[in-house]
C-alpha cells in the first residue's frame, strides 16, 4: 500500500502507478482451458465428471440438481436469509424490467418503414463461482434479467462442495430467480459443457458470468468459435476507484477499498484523493480495518495492489479514473452529482458518502456483472438488452422504392455491384406498368453496366 504524490511523477511512473495486476500464466491457463475443452466436446458428460472429480475433488452422484436437492437447499436457510434473497430480487426485477424497450418504428422517407424489435435470445448458460466463497448474488444478477428477457432456455452451473452438493443459497437465489435447471459443475468443463453441449446439459447460445482464470479463458475461447457460445463481456479480477475530498470519511473509504481487496490476491483498489492528509487517514484505516477482518491471506496480496494517490484538484481524479475506466467508481465528495458528467469510462458509478459499493453487489437493483481490466472505456455493464436480440425490418411501399431507389442505384454503382442496382431496377420498372420482358431487359442492361433511366 502506497501513497503517491501524482504531479511528482514522471510519465512512467504514472503509469507503473496506476498498472494493474498482471496476468500470470496467461498462455499456459489457455492452454489448458483449451484442453479441456477439447475433453468434454469428445468426451461429454464423462469428461465433465472426470474433470469434476480432477479439480473439485468430489464425483456427484448426478450431475443436474433434483428436485430434493433444491428442497434441502431451501431447509439450510433460515427465515432472515430468505427474506434477504427476496428483497435483492425484487430490487433486481424492478430495475432491469423498467429496461424493457418497446419496438421502434420510423419512416426514414416517405414510404419507407423501419422497424426493430427484441426477441429473448434461445438458450443462455449462467455461471456461478464458488472458489472461495459461493455467489448467491451472482445467480439473482444473472437469473432474474434471464426470466424477464423469456429467454426459452436457461440453465446454470456452479461448482459443487466436497460433499457433492451445490451450496444452498446460490440454490435459493437461483430458483427464486426463475431458474430450476442448475448442474453441479464449475470451471472451464462447465463453460464447455454448456457452449457445446452434452447428454445431460443443454448446449446454450450464449455464457454469461465471471470466474477465474481458467473460466474466463474457457468462454474467450468458445466465443471466437462458431460452433461454441458467445460471451456477455470481459471480466477478470475485480476493482474499485475511489474519488475522496476533504469532505469523505477514511473509515468508509477505507472500507470502500478493503471490499472490493477480500475478493482475491489481484484484486485492486486505488484511491484518487485531493487531499494528502485524507490519503493518511485512510492508509490507518486500511491497516486498522484489514486487522479485524477474516480473509487475511487474500488481503496479504492484495493490498500489495492497492495505491493512495494525491492530487491537486477534483479535475485531475476525473482525468485518471478515465483513464483508468475503473469497474467500480466511488465519489465519495461534495456534490457528487455535479460531477457526474465528468465520468467517461466506469462500470457502475456509486453517488456520494452513503452509497457503498457492496450495496450494489447484492440489492440496490443495478446489475453487478461489470467489465474490468480498463473495458469499461467500450463495454457496459451487464443488462436486460444483453439477454435478447435486437432484429431490425424495413419495409418500402411501391411509392417509397421511387423515392428511395434511385439512391440505392447510384451507391451500388459506386461499388461496383451491379446485381444490387439490377434488384431494385427490376422492380421500379414492374412500378412502371413495363412489362416483363422490358423488366428483364433493364435488369440485363444494369448488369451489364448500361445508363439506367
Amino acid at each position: 500500500m502506497r501513497i503517491l504524490d501524482w504531479k511528482s511523477l514522471s510519465a512512467t511512473q504514472r503509469e507503473q502507478a496506476l498498472r494493474r495486476p498482471a496476468q500470470q500464466h496467461a498462455a499456459a491457463t489457455q492452454q489448458a482451458a483449451q484442453s479441456i475443452i477439447d475433453a468434454v466436446r469428445r468426451d461429454g458428460d464423462a469428461a465433465v465428471q472426470a474433470l469434476t472429480e480432477k479439480f473439485d475433488a468430489v464425483r456427484p452422484a448426478s450431475l443436474q440438481v433434483t428436485a430434493e436437492e433444491f428442497a434441502a437447499a431451501e431447509s439450510c436457510l433460515n427465515s432472515e436469509q430468505t427474506a434477504a434473497i427476496d428483497r435483492a430480487i425484487s430490487t433486481v426485477r424492478l430495475f432491469h424490467a423498467a429496461q424493457s424497450q418497446q419496438p421502434l418504428h420510423v419512416e426514414t422517407a416517405p414510404g419507407v418503414l423501419c422497424e426493430r424489435f427484441s426477441v429473448p435470445i434461445r438458450a443462455v448458460g449462467l455461471y456461478v463461482p464458488a472458489g472461495s466463497a459461493p455467489l448467491p448474488s451472482t445467480a439473482i444478477m444473472l437469473g432474474v434479467p434471464a426470466a424477464i428477457a423469456t429467454c426459452p432456455v436457461r440453465v446454470m452451473c456452479t461448482p459443487p462442495n466436497r460433499a457433492g452438493a451445490a451450496d444452498p443459497a446460490v440454490l435459493v437465489a437461483a430458483r427464486k430467480s426463475g431458474i430450476d435447471r442448475v448442474f453441479k459443475v464449475g470451471g472451464a468443463q462447465a463453460i464447455a459443457a454448456m457452449a457445446y453441449g452434452t447428454a445431460t446439459i443443454p448446449k446454450c447460445d450464449k455464457i454469461f458470468g465471471p470466474g477465474n482464470a481458467f473460466v474466463t479463458a474457457a468462454k474467450l475461447l468458445v466465443a471466437q468459435d462458431p460452433a461454441g457460445a458467445a460471451a456477455d463481456l470481459p471480466a477478470g479480477p475485480t476493482e474499485v476507484l475511489v474519488i475522496a475530498d476533504d469532505s469523505a470519511r477514511s473509515e468508509f473509504v477505507a472500507a470502500d477499498l478493503l471490499a472490493q481487496a477480500e475478493h482475491s490476491p489481484d484484486a485492486q483498489s486505488l484511491l484518487i484523493t485531493t487531499s494528502s492528509a485524507q490519503a493518511e487517514a485512510v492508509a490507518g484505516q486500511v491497516r486498522r480495518q484489514a486487522a479485524l477482518l477474516s480473509r487475511a491471506d487474500i488481503l496479504a496480496k492484495s493490498l500489495k495492489h492497492m495505491r493512495l494517490v494525491v492530487v491537486d484538484t477534483l479535475e485531475t481524479a476525473f482525468q485518471i479514473a478515465n483513464n483508468y475506466a475503473p469497474e467500480h467508481l466511488l465519489l465519495e465528495i461534495r456534490e457528487p452529482r455535479r460531477w457526474l458528467t465528468q465520468v467517461r469510462a466506469a462500470g457502475a458509478v456509486f453517488l456520494g458518502h452513503w452509497s457503498p459499493e457492496s450495496v450494489g453487489d447484492y440489492c440496490s437493483g443495478a446489475n453487478h456483472t461489470l467489465p474490468t481490466y480498463g473495458y469499461a472505456k467500450a463495454y457496459s455493464g451487464l443488462s436486460l438488452e444483453d439477454f435478447q436480440k435486437r432484429i431490425t425490418v424495413q419495409e418500402l411501399s411501391p411509392a417509397g422504392l421511387q423515392e428511395l431507389g434511385p439512391t440505392a442505384q447510384v451507391l451500388a454503382g459506386l461499388e461496383g455491384l451491379d446485381a444490387h442496382a439490377a434488384a431494385v431496377t427490376i422492380r421500379l420498372a414492374a412500378i412502371q406498368d413495363a412489362t416483363p420482358v422490358a423488366g428483364a431487359a433493364l435488369a440485363a442492361a444494369a448488369v451489364a453496366g448500361a445508363a439506367l433511366p
